[in-house]
């Protein structure tokens, strides 16, 4: 039985949009699956966690705010790494930290 865990935001998501995700879900490993039959054991599991047990980068997670600052700070490391690093060790050599 495949069993298909989600986790999200608590308050994000409706408890319509909730089922229709689990539906979506369930429609995508009977199609890979390749019967009907299938469909009755699919298993979906959609926890909410408290925004307070979120984190992004080691920050605490405030919604849209954090998902902008992420984006700002990928995007000044990406436009300062020099070269073009292939590995984790000459990214990390190659990428300056940057302050919080």
């Amino acid at each position: 039985m495949p069993y298909i865990r989600v986790m999200l935001v608590d308050n994000v998501f409706s408890a319509e949009e909730k089922h229709e995700m689990a539906k979506a879900l369930t429609d995508v490993m009977v199609r890979f699956e390749g019967s009907e039959a299938f469909r009755e054991v699919v298993w979906v599991l959609i926890e909410e966690l408290h925004t307070d047990g979120w984190h992004i980068g080691g920050r605490p997670f405030e919604g849209p705010k954090s998902l902008m600052g992420m984006l700002e700070r990928s995007k000044t490391v990406y436009e300062s790494i020099d070269g073009n690093p292939a590995t984790r060790e000459e990214f990390a050599r190659l990428a300056p930290p940057i302050s919080a």
